[in-house]
């Protein structure tokens, strides 16, 4: 069972879980009893710090891999399931104050269609669209998450470094990032993979089985402080027991490396209170970005097609309104994929006229925002901004309305109104790199050169793009040496160029 190889294409057999096995890699693991495992920390040669370095090293190269994706709806709706787990794991004391302020709590999404899930060192969690597209049910998706987020909790990764101490941390990064590098190359890959260094590494950093049991038993107990139905878990496991006994296709990575065992899901099945074990109801927002997923997971335009012809079969009046909604959801974005802008707008009205009576708020708000993206691609910006209901995109917005009312308002040559808002945005989520960019738009729209050079340049830190970030910010140095821009400008470019050459320093001296 491969950990998440975060859909790096000729790796996606497994490279990267042969060389790193640090993610979710057992995925569920029920425990009965207490287990004879070190408190969180104890044993670890890693230091928290160390293992943020880590992480961030990692995690620079997965940002500029094709796959990685950033889909301000599908990343919204999985930090929706992400953040509540981290909140209940720091309220219930499984989450230390220094692991919870040195991480980085963040999430990736992939574009691979397998069914899987990773943690990586640093608090960092990946999620393919497959997985996504495959549950059920937030509440299946949290227990995914939760398993996950307890590898990270319980300071596993660490735990593995500190028994094989004489593999160092440095070394296995930079066998990473050798593969990251290798995957336009397959031999190279598979060179990596038997080698007997890869091999042995390979042996050495698989999850314990102890570790795996430690993340179910832990993670089960985060769902109902978080707000999740318990019964997820056990509508997941019987998930993964199905499949289990179907041919490895490589769709379910989860199963390859750590089977299930009889004791694990029994285990499961025990904890969920007598008679309360039916699968959770999806919501109507699940349903919808369950299929949104699916479409951006680039199925291939003959499966598209197909898409955009469901609500038209005969067996579509049979379905129930929720299953209509996700059916009417995946045709039109189907459709925006093929470009076919009219057909994407008709089935949109169908599915706006069938979610509205529901009152499904989170639902009715991902139509709203399908709605913007159709107008926005059709280049009809002013009705995006009557869809998003922030024509001035004042107030506490989520993130897609933020991103997608900027780009309406661009559109509509008011780049003032963009800057005002996403310089305060950005001071509050200073890694949102989509926000720097469309900064950035906003400040060379209105001739602040200095300003839209180092907003570019920001967006590459927040991708830890160091290299990319110093270019910038000495491109913006020279241009402010020519007289361009204020002195204060100037002198918050110089301060940032001297911070990020020093991060670009460490940096270059853990590869």
């Amino acid at each position: 069972m491969k950990p998440f190889s975060f859909a790096l294409s000729p790796l996606r057999s497994a490279l990267l879980a042969a060389v790193l096995c640090l993610p979710g890699v057992g995925y569920m693991a029920g425990a009965q009893a207490q287990l004879a495992l070190p408190s969180m920390g104890d044993g670890a040669d890693l230091t928290a710090s160390e293992e943020r370095r880590l992480g961030d090293s990692i995690i620079a190269s997965l940002y500029r891999d094709p796959d990685y994706i950033d889909d301000p709806q599908l990343h919204a709706y999985v930090l929706s399931v992400w953040e509540p787990l981290v909140k209940a794991a720091r309220e219930r004391g499984n989450l230390s104050e220094e692991i919870s302020e040195r991480f980085a709590w963040e999430i990736l999404l992939g574009r691979d269609k397998s069914i899987n899930a990773f943690a990586l060192p640093g608090g960092y969690l990946g999620v393919h669209l497959g997985l996504i597209g495959a549950v059920s049910s937030s509440d299946e998706l949290a227990t995914v998450m939760a398993h996950e987020l307890t590898h990270v909790t319980q300071r596993h990764i660490a735990r593995m470094f500190g028994q094989e101490k004489k593999n160092m941390p440095i070394m296995i990064a930079s066998m990473v990032l050798g593969a990251l590098a290798a995957s336009k190359s397959p031999d190279a890959a598979n060179a990596l993979i038997v080698g007997g260094q890869a091999a042995t590494i390979q042996n050495q950093l698989g999850f314990s089985r102890d570790m795996e049991r430690e993340a179910d038993r832990i993670g089960y107990t985060l769902l109902e402080p978080a707000g999740f139905a318990p019964q997820g878990a056990v509508s997941m496991f019987e998930k993964l027991q199905h499949a289990s006994r179907l041919n490895d296709n490589g769709s379910w990575p989860y199963l390859r490396t750590h089977p299930l065992t009889t004791e694990r899901i029994a285990d499961m099945h025990s904890r969920v209170p007598q008679g309360k074990n039916q699968p959770p109801q999806p919501t109507l927002e699940h349903a919808l970005m369950a299929g949104r997923a699916r479409v951006l997971s680039r199925p291939g335009v003959d499966t598209l097609r197909q898409w955009v012809k469901l609500p038209d079969m005969p067996e579509f009046a049979q379905r129930n309104a929720q299953e209509q909604a996700a059916a009417l959801y995946v045709a039109v974005l189907s459709q925006m994929e093929l470009k076919d802008w009219r057909a994407a707008r008709a089935l949109w009205s169908r599915l706006d006229a069938l979610v509205q009576p529901s009152g499904d708020k989170a639902g009715i708000q991902q139509v709203q925002w399908l709605g913007a993206e159709l107008e926005l691609e059709d280049k009809q910006p002013q009705a995006a901004l009557q869809l998003l209901g922030h024509a001035d995109l004042r107030g506490d917005l989520p993130r897609p309305a933020m991103l997608l009312g900027s780009r309406a308002l661009l559109a509509l040559g008011q780049p003032a109104v963009v800057s005002d808002r996403l310089q305060t945005w950005v001071a509050v989520h200073p890694h949102d790199a989509a926000a720097w960019r469309l900064l950035a738009q906003a400040w060379y729209a209105q001739r602040e050169d200095l300003r839209a050079i180092r907003a570019e340049a920001e967006a590459r830190v927040a991708h830890y793009d160091y290299a990319g970030a110093v270019d910038r910010f000495k491109a913006a140095q020279d241009l402010a040496q020519r007289g361009q821009g204020d002195y204060i400008e100037a002198s918050i470019i110089d301060t940032r160029l001297r911070a990020v050459q020093e991060l670009l320093r460490e940096q270059t001296r853990q590869k």
